[in-house]
Formats: C-alpha cells, structure tokens, sequence
C-alpha cells in the first residue's frame, strides 16, 4: 500500500470512528477527511471499498491492543476484562456498529468484503489460542476457548449496541470471564 493510500485510509479511519458510516455518503467522508470522493474512489474502487479497508484496519488495532495488553506475568482474565473495556468505550461505539455493518454483508457473501471473511475468524484465531495456552490449556481445547471466547465478545458487543444496557452485559461478560476461569482449574 502506498504511503499516500495509507495516510488518506487513516484519516477517513478516523472521520468513521468518529461518526460511524451508515449516514454518511462518500463525498462527506471526503469531505471530513480532507480530500475529494474521487480520490476514495482512485484509492478504494468504492464505498464498499472503502468501508472493508476501514474495518480491516480497525480489527488490526484491536489485535494490536490485545498484543501490548499481554506481558509474560499477564493474567489472561485481566487481560479479556481490559479488552473488553477498551471495546466499549463509548467513542468506539460507531466503530463496533461499523464491524457489525460489514459482518451483515460478509454473510451474503458480498465481493468486497473477500478480505474480512478470510479475517474475521482467522486473523484471531492464533492471538487467542496464545493466550489460552499461557492459561495452561493446550491444543485443540485453546482453539475451542479462543473460539468461544471470540463469539461471545462479539455476541454480547451486539447486545451492547442493540439495547444500551451496560450494565447487564458487562455482567454477562463477567460471568463468561468465571466461567471460563472455572473450566481452565478443571
């Protein structure tokens, strides 16, 4: 990717996560970003384009946090419960509905969401399962745990956006760290 691509993806990255993307036409993410809907379009072939390269750049933020969260002494429930934190900021919010946005149009198999479906599970599978297996769970039973663990973040993410009740699914999450931490002692 050139630098220039590079530079223009981070600044419409952040008009997005500021604003979200559904009520915002090309040429005002443009706008916003500093540059002309013709140059989205030279650089990402499209809105769609443009929105699968943003979520692509968004999850590998994530998995860069959920990296610097681990040392070699991190306990990894501190770690889910810092990541979880993190995901539910209020100012990445947009940003969750942005990935939820897409994962909808990866499901029907959309062309331009190619890249996402190859990453959306992949991509996680081996930060995770690392984690898992520093936890003392090894082989297929930390592919089991990464994948669970996976699922139900998104899952109760969903649920954060759909209803708005915190509370609640920071609870949920908290019992799925318990019993996750109870299955692990065995």
């Amino acid at each position: 990717m050139s630098a220039a691509r590079e530079a223009l993806l981070d600044r419409c990255f952040d008009v997005v996560r500021r604003r979200g993307f559904s009520d915002l036409s090309l040429r005002e993410i443009a706008a916003e970003a500093g540059t002309s809907h013709r140059m989205l379009i030279y650089h990402f072939g499209s809105r769609d384009g443009l929105l699968a390269e943003v979520v692509g750049r968004m999850e590998a933020a994530q998995r860069a946090l959920l990296a610097d969260l681990v040392t070699d002494d991190t306990d990894i429930f501190a770690v889910s419960a810092a990541f979880w934190a993190h995901l539910t900021t209020p100012d990445l919010l947009a940003a969750q509905r942005l990935f939820f946005e897409v994962y909808v149009q990866a499901l029907y198999g959309r062309e331009w969401t190619a890249s996402f479906r190859e990453s959306v599970i992949r991509a996680w599978e081996a930060p995770l399962v690392e984690l898992f297996t520093r936890a003392g769970v090894s082989g297929e039973r930390a592919r089991v745990h990464a994948r669970l663990g996976l699922a139900v973040t998104r899952g109760l993410g969903l649920d954060l956006l759909m209803t708005g009740e915190r509370a609640e699914v920071d609870a949920a999450m908290a019992l799925f760290g318990e019993l996750a931490r109870r299955d692990l002692r065995g």
